[in-house]
């Protein structure tokens, strides 16, 4: 089995059968083949996954995840257009996962811990210089249940 670069499924060499992965509760499909990086906080291999046909790479033991910057964003808006769940209810930020200090995976500087601006009250790491985000687990779900932003209308 091959795993393509563009592809969020494996590729049979011999007989030519696409092998997609079971889905997770989480939505996460593991794609069983390892990447070259490491976990910043379990030190494993992460391996490739997909998360709604992204590509990503995910711990398969803290369940957190790599997201490149490019799809971040779009990734979390086709997720909040499926959810079929109401918005959660948003808990404060701990204080003490804003000053956590965590590698990047790629070039193994730190990354800069913040609050998601988006919603949920999630903190990510991000590195600029790699263009990632790690999102511990369950990060994602909080910022895509947060709920919609109600924008002044200038009344």
């Amino acid at each position: 089995m091959r795993l393509e670069d563009d592809k969020d499924f494996l590729v049979c060499d011999y007989c030519g059968n696409i092998h997609a992965g079971e889905t997770s509760e989480e939505g996460v499909r593991v794609l069983g083949e390892t990447a070259p990086s490491h976990c910043p906080v379990c030190a494993i291999p992460m391996v490739h996954a997909a998360v709604d046909a992204q590509r990503i790479l995910y711990c398969k033991r803290c369940r957190g995840m790599l997201v490149r910057m490019d799809i971040f964003l779009s990734l979390v808006e086709d997720l909040r257009s499926k959810r079929d769940m109401a918005a959660q209810i948003v808990f404060p930020v701990n204080a003490k996962d804003l000053g956590r200090s965590i590698p990047c995976p790629r070039c193994g500087q730190d990354m800069d811990s913040h609050v998601y601006g988006g919603g949920g009250n999630a903190v990510i790491g991000s590195c600029e210089r790699c263009e990632v985000n790690w999102l511990d687990h369950g990060a994602l779900d909080r910022i895509v249940r947060a709920p919609d932003r109600m924008y002044g209308t200038g009344d």
